[in-house]
């Protein structure tokens, strides 16, 4: 998951699991399946580095809290438009400059295959990555 942006830190989360209702199949909107989000997410980092205080850093807490909320509450028929959802809403915290997303639908309903499905996108502030 780690990638390199000049002159960026990164903050990454990892396992952010939750049950949602998005899926093309109406039973996917009724009765859910689990997803997965993985985020980098680029910022300057040196203040924080420096000073030891919270309010000069991104709070990951809230950005997990958003992202739980988004994933449990949204309706999409694909997840490409749900992971797009999810990067506009960590990009919308004030120091959040380029935020690269993974969601992973854990288990398809796909006949005779066990595995899962991944979208990953990279996206930044004013425009694509």
């Amino acid at each position: 998951m780690t990638s390199t942006t000049p002159d960026l830190d990164a903050i990454e989360i990892s396992g952010i699991r939750c049950y949602g209702y998005t899926g093309y199949f109406p039973e996917e909107q009724v009765l859910g399946q689990w997803f997965e989000v993985d985020l980098t997410i680029w910022m300057d980092l040196s203040v924080t580095g420096s000073d030891d205080q919270l309010e000069n850093t991104l709070n990951y807490a809230d950005v997990v809290e958003r992202v739980t909320n988004l994933l449990e509450t949204s309706r999409f028929k694909t997840i490409e438009k749900l992971n797009a959802v999810v990067i506009e809403a960590v990009l919308a915290f004030d120091p959040v400059q380029k935020v690269h997303s993974r969601l992973v639908k854990v288990s398809p309903p796909i006949p005779r295959f066990e595995g899962s499905i991944a979208i990953a996108m990279t996206r930044t502030k004013g425009g694509p990555a």
